[in-house]
């Protein structure tokens, strides 16, 4: 009886972490069409993927190269997440934090502030924000990086995360790592390389 009950928590409490998830993801929508941001792609392609980082359609189609980016931030959210409240709070629970915050950083990223700092400091002089489709890949991307943590040993999200950012600098020559640097402290050098110099 006891199991039972217990059961039945957990199944309310799941729900709810349900509900609180789609809540966050049309809020999250209606606050990016609010900052003006696209609903897709204006060039009216269907297509669900873009594979190149150096046209007009990255960041607004669902999945472009730098989605496996966001899937590095959910590998990351559930390690720090798992830090910080282990014990406190279940897996689901944080998994709803680290969406927030990866919801926080959707709209961060398409502020004119941030826009703008991307424009002056990385190799995405042209960027002009996401589209609301490519924030709500970015946010399932996230989600599948979190799911993943969760379920392997935090050894495995760490080789996993070094393979995608070692394969995306050969590929890209950017990654998450070189993102963040160079939207925190810009360097011309790094820049140059970038763009194949």
């Amino acid at each position: 009886m006891k199991s039972a009950s217990l059961q039945t928590v957990r199944s309310f409490s799941l729900w709810k972490v349900g509900l609180a998830i789609l809540i966050l993801i049309v809020s999250t929508g209606a606050i990016l069409a609010g900052l003006g941001r696209i609903p897709w792609c204006s060039c009216g392609s269907g297509a669900l993927w873009v594979g190149g980082i150096w046209s007009e359609h990255t960041s607004q189609h669902l999945l472009d190269p730098y989605s496996f980016s966001h899937y590095q931030h959910g590998l990351l959210f559930h390690g720090f997440l798992w830090w910080c409240l282990r014990g406190r709070i279940g897996v689901w629970e944080r998994g709803l934090l680290a969406l927030l915050l990866e919801a926080g950083w959707e709209v961060l990223e398409n502020t004119p502030l941030v826009i703008d700092r991307y424009r002056a400091g990385t190799i995405s002089a042209d960027y002009t924000g996401d589209s609301i489709l490519n924030s709500m890949g970015d946010l399932a991307c996230c989600a599948a990086g979190y799911l993943t943590a969760a379920w392997i040993p935090a050894l495995g999200s760490l080789v996993l995360f070094l393979v995608i950012e070692v394969s995306m600098v050969v590929w890209l020559r950017d990654s998450l790592l070189l993102n963040v640097w160079m939207l925190l402290a810009p360097n011309q050098a790094i820049r140059t390389w970038q763009r194949g110099g």
